[in-house]
């Protein structure tokens, strides 16, 4: 499937209400900074018949009165074969009651729809609903801007999170300046000035404002106001500038007239930019806690500029933690001791400005684009797959065989009776490297998966010499198992590393719970029991992972200790507080980097969660499984997992290469536990699609794996494969192969690879 690179936006094209004239433009220097080639289209809603002037961007005009306006746009955009449609939705630009008017347009459009909600209401009227659920339906995707949205769209709409994307208004690239430089241009020189910008109309609290100010100025003698921005076109038709009037009549009465500034006018970014630049403080009063977005907040926010708002539910997510200040709605008192508070203390009001700068990089209209043009990719993913699985459309030669068949060739060649090597020379153990517990331990996981999903086991004797090597790691002096041990049994260091060590739980936890032999479950919970509480000091996130697991399985088993599960809450909510401290919109993660066995992080806390019934874990583990999902896929929809180039880079894209089989196993299970925590669909095709990187699914058409031995190259460089097999890569195979077929027979059907070979080619 080819990159996208035709998009069109519905919407209204001034900045002044949804913004999509400027969002198009940084969209196209967003994309042509990531090598993309995008063209971008509008279709604008004619704002009532007011006749302005559209950007040159715009080739299709809708009065939004004439339904026939909205199918002539929907055929435009049919015949344009757009790559995906972007929607902006706001009450108020569509027609019809409740702007149903739009459901004549997107019924008729061949190409998905990523629909941007700019208000999410908390108690819609029964025909707001029915639009919005319509809307929702008819779109791919539904992007907010705010988390408060995302959870209104979960309990008050139904909608899948999956569905769902968070992504923070944009903002432009501006550098932190100080105001002294725009107060001068603007004629504001000398005085401490507070702005506050938008259209003009009674529910943004300007009295409120106007009544604080002689408050502000006893404290503040050279304070002014500026109100920038035209009376709301809607309250111009019904009233005519009453309500602009009535507001200049307060300002009288109170004897500020001095000190208040009415710019009656539409302006463009770079005159609001400017007149953002000179002010002290921003302030938005809004008298409602319903206001979901607010573009001119995230702009002055994103301008580095002290902010004083009313608590609505922008501001609450984006000021929180001394980011701005919050005052009750309504309170003119609260309001103007705030703002006279920071007019008067420098260094308060300067660190408050440093905070929300560099707070807000991550908004910027070009990363802001880039994860709208994921959102789009996604999109478009999304509607190819289920086109191409559909039995009714789909070429039977198109169809994939069912999954291979089990075959432990290479593995039993990669083994002799102290253990499994670590590695090979193309298909030949290499005994100079010789043994780790990190193979050890996932080859008795293997035994013990075989036994559990149906398929021939591995024979008593083999199976009995990896819990051996494994009981043989553990040192009980230190009170960790050792990992490396030379091809003469020596081992080569008193105690191995932490991931290890979590490793090595997970394989006993499982062969606690389900290993063929009652006496080795006994062992394995004994020695499970006394090797978990050195965990308790781990500092790395993937041994935390890797015990969750374990205890995932030991946990299930008669006997389990209280300690074992206090330990169990203790790691997840490690894994859980490294999220919340690290997580942005754009890095959905556990930590600033991205490194080996990164779905085990996501995959563990979704076990936990649902074991525990905890769904703050669950919705962590599926938000950041996603979202690594999203980083591990090809423009052609193809599995690309984290390269190692990448390991040590600081919340950067991934580097393709060298792609490792660990990575595509690990994505493989975190998928199907997301499976079964929430049903969706999409997270088997997300483990169908991992899986088919080991057959030649990948970057370079190549497949990984013998068919007829079970070995599996050990990755793919950026020019060849990596033709060693050794023990970790073929563990890493023959464990996805097993949950694969057990998904298969679960299912009743094959799992549907069809359309990756259809994307493929």
């Amino acid at each position: 499937m080819s990159p996208i690179h035709r998009i069109a936006f519905i919407g209204n094209s001034l900045p002044r209400r949804c913004g999509i004239a400027t969002f198009t433009t940084d969209l196209q220097l967003a994309a042509a900074a990531s090598g993309a080639d995008v063209d971008t289209s509008i279709v604008a809603m004619n704002d009532h018949g007011r006749g302005y002037d559209y950007p040159p961007s715009v080739h299709c005009q809708v009065r939004d009165d004439k339904l026939e306006d909205y199918a002539r746009a929907a055929d435009f955009l049919n015949d344009g074969r757009f790559d995906v449609v972007s929607l902006q939705h706001e009450f108020g630009i569509f027609g019809g009651e409740a702007g149903g008017h739009l459901m004549t347009l997107l019924s008729r459009l061949t190409m998905p729809v990523v629909t941007t909600l700019h208000t999410v209401l908390a108690a819609p009227t029964g025909a707001q609903r029915d639009v919005m659920e319509r809307i929702i339906d008819a779109s791919a995707r539904v992007v907010v801007m705010a988390d408060k949205a995302r959870h209104l769209l979960r309990t008050v709409y139904r909608l899948p999170a999956d569905k769902i994307e968070v992504i923070a208004h944009g903002i432009p690239e501006f550098a932190f300046l100080e105001p002294e430089e725009a107060k001068a241009r603007l004629g504001f020189s000398g005085r401490s000035v507070i702005l506050t910008f938008g259209l003009l109309s009674p529910n943004k609290g300007i009295e409120v404002m106007i009544d604080a100010m002689p408050s502000i100025l006893r404290r503040r003698p050279d304070a002014v106001y500026v109100v920038l921005g035209a009376t709301h076109p809607n309250l111009v038709r019904e009233q005519g500038e009453a309500y602009r009037a009535s507001l200049m009549n307060r300002v009288r009465e109170l004897g500020v007239e001095d000190h208040v500034v009415f710019l009656d006018q539409f302006v463009d970014q770079a005159t609001l930019l400017g007149f953002i630049s000179m002010c002290d403080v921003y302030v938005t009063p809004y008298l409602k806690e319903a206001q979901m977005t607010s573009g001119t907040l995230a702009y002055s926010f994103g301008l580095g500029k002290a902010v004083v708002s009313t608590p609505y539910w922008h501001a609450q997510e984006l000021l929180a933690d001394g980011r701005g200040i919050l005052v009750p709605f309504g309170d003119a008192v609260a309001i103007g001791d705030e703002i006279a508070g920071l007019l008067t203390d420098d260094e308060r009001r300067q660190a408050m400005r440093l905070r929300a700068y560099a707070s807000s990089r991550s908004m910027t209209w070009e990363r802001t684009a880039k994860r709208y043009l994921a959102a789009f990719e996604t999109a478009r993913r999304g509607r190819v797959l289920s086109v191409v699985a559909s039995p009714a459309q789909t070429s039977p030669s198109l169809q994939m065989a069912a999954p291979p068949e089990m075959k432990t060739g290479h593995l039993l060649c990669m083994c002799d009776d102290t253990g499994l090597f670590q590695h090979a020379v193309h298909s030949v153990p290499d005994r100079t490297h010789g043994y780790c517990v990190d193979d050890n331990a996932r080859a008795l996981l293997l035994a013990c998966v075989l036994n559990s999903t149906g398929e021939s086991r591995l024979t008593e004797a083999l199976t009995a010499r990896f819990a051996s090597f494994v009981q043989h790691a553990w040192n009980p002096d230190t009170r960790r198992f050792r990992n490396f041990m030379s091809f003469d049994r020596r081992w080569l260091e008193d105690t191995g590393s932490e991931d290890s060590h979590g490793r090595t739980l997970w394989a006993l936890g499982e062969c606690a719970r389900s290993d063929v032999s009652p006496s080795r479950r006994r062992w394995a919970a004994a020695l499970f029991a006394e090797s978990l509480p050195t965990v308790e000091g781990f500092t790395s996130p993937r041994a935390w992972a890797f015990a969750l697991l374990g205890l995932d399985a030991y946990c299930t088993i008669v006997g389990a200790p209280p300690t074992a599960i206090w330990l169990r809450t203790l790691l997840a909510d490690r894994l859980l507080g490294l999220m919340s401290k690290v997580e942005t919109p754009d890095w959905v993660w556990f930590e600033d980097g991205l490194s080996y066995d990164n779905a085990r992080l996501p995959q563990a806390l979704i076990a936990t969660g649902v074991s525990m019934k905890v769904p703050a874990y669950v919705e962590a583990g599926l938000r950041s499984l996603r979202w690594l999902t999203g980083l591990q896929t090809t423009p052609a929809g193809l599995f690309r997992p984290v390269g190692s180039d990448s390991f040590g880079d600081k919340r950067c894209a991934p580097k393709a290469f060298d792609q490792q089989p660990l990575e595509a196993t690990a994505t493989v299970s975190a998928c199907l536990a997301a499976l079964r925590a929430d049903g969706n669909p999409q997270w088997r095709a997300e483990a169908a699609r991992a899986f088919a990187w080991f057959l030649g699914h990948n970057d370079l058409s190549s497949p990984l794996v013998d068919l007829d031995t079970g070995a599996c190259r050990d990755g793919l460089h950026r020019d060849r494969p990596n033709e060693n097999r050794g023990g970790e890569s073929v563990i890493s195979y023959l464990l996805s192969l097993a949950e694969i077929r057990q998904l298969a027979r679960i299912s009743g059907d094959r799992p549907k690879l069809a359309p990756l070979r259809a994307l493929h080619a």
